[in-house]
């Protein structure tokens, strides 16, 4: 008995031991596991995406990274490094800390230039978004031609920014341009769209809008043909009016599509710089010019002033990195995944 007992517990413990170093190096697998099983289950995955990091961080890590060190410089078109000829100069520029951030932040002329790109994004993502779900309520509905519609409302969004601009321009000429031909054969006196600080704002916030709405239009066009109708038929069979049934039905609806898209609509409009540049050139005087411009203007016109643009433009992307944040947290609490 006492032999049988002791080949028992041999035998126990010789488990109880081999269940110990099975659970410790599940552990141990478990602690190391998780990137090496996501290499050895999707290595073709990752293998498809690592070329799209690599020219990712060559195309936009590597020059941001040098941005964000110009810009705590006092880097110019003087103390930049440069080859003339045989002849190789170096460069002399110094590091200087925060003090190009603490020149342009209290200097007035970023606020007022802050104050028109709100202005001018504001005006814009508010007329892309109302005008642009506008013609998409009318488009979902059984329109004859509706195919013919949508194509046209379309087409503004195919034409290229820069071309689109070109073509502006020609229409806001003060002797020339189409526009003031239709007032004048109205009977109107022409007006210089150009030549004047408040009609040069209304024109490039008209060229936008007219750019943007298409967009904005399809995104809202996809996001009511993805509410079921079921909806609909439910709330006008319990008598809901048009206007709730677009306030309790369609609104909530296109909660999801409309944050993403306002959200977009927002970063692209702040950042608009081929429109304003080509229609005005940030004219007249500097009265158009939004962040983005003058950071280009104090880049590569005049004294080019290297470190002072580079510093405008982290500015530039913390602004906008701040207002992503803000909104991501306010759809978090409105209860929505982004």
């Amino acid at each position: 008995m006492a032999t049988s007992t002791g080949r028992v517990s041999g035998t126990t413990r010789d488990r109880a031991a081999g269940a110990t170093d099975s659970a410790r190096g599940r552990g141990r697998g478990r602690q190391a596991g998780p990137v090496r099983r996501s290499l050895s289950q999707y290595w073709y995955a990752w293998a498809m995406v690592a070329p799209v990091v690599v020219v990712t961080a060559a195309l936009i890590g590597w020059p941001l990274v040098r941005g964000v060190y110009l810009s705590l410089t006092d880097a110019t078109e003087a103390t930049m490094g440069r080859t003339i000829g045989v002849n190789v100069i170096p460069s002399t520029y110094e590091f200087v800390g925060l003090d190009n951030y603490v020149g342009v932040l209290t200097s007035g002329l970023f606020w007022e230039k802050l104050t028109w790109t709100v202005v001018w994004t504001v005006a814009c993502v508010a007329l892309h978004y109302g005008v642009g779900l506008g013609l998409a309520l009318m488009l979902n509905r059984r329109l004859r031609f509706r195919s013919v519609y949508r194509l046209l409302l379309i087409l503004p969004w195919a034409v290229p920014p820069f071309v689109a601009a070109f073509i502006w321009r020609y229409l806001y000429n003060s002797d020339y341009g189409v526009i003031n031909a239709m007032l004048r054969a109205a009977g109107l006196g022409g007006v210089g769209w150009l030549d004047d600080p408040t009609t040069a704002k209304i024109a490039v916030i008209a060229v936008n809008v007219w750019i943007g709405i298409p967009f904005m239009m399809m995104a809202m066009l996809g996001g009511l043909q993805s509410i079921p109708k079921e909806l609909y038929e439910a709330a006008e069979v319990d008598g809901a009016t048009p206007w709730q049934r677009f306030r309790f039905v369609t609104v909530p609806g296109l909660r999801t599509v409309s944050s993403t898209v306002l959200l977009l609509g927002t970063i692209w409009t702040f950042n608009m710089f081929p429109l304003i540049f080509l229609i005005t050139g940030g004219g007249p005087g500097s009265s158009t010019e939004i962040l983005v411009t003058y950071a280009y203007r104090e880049a590569f016109t005049g004294v080019r002033n290297y470190a002072g643009s580079a510093a405008w433009g982290v500015i530039i992307l913390l602004l906008l990195v701040v207002m992503a944040l803000v909104y991501r947290r306010a759809l978090r609490k409105q209860g929505e995944v982004w």
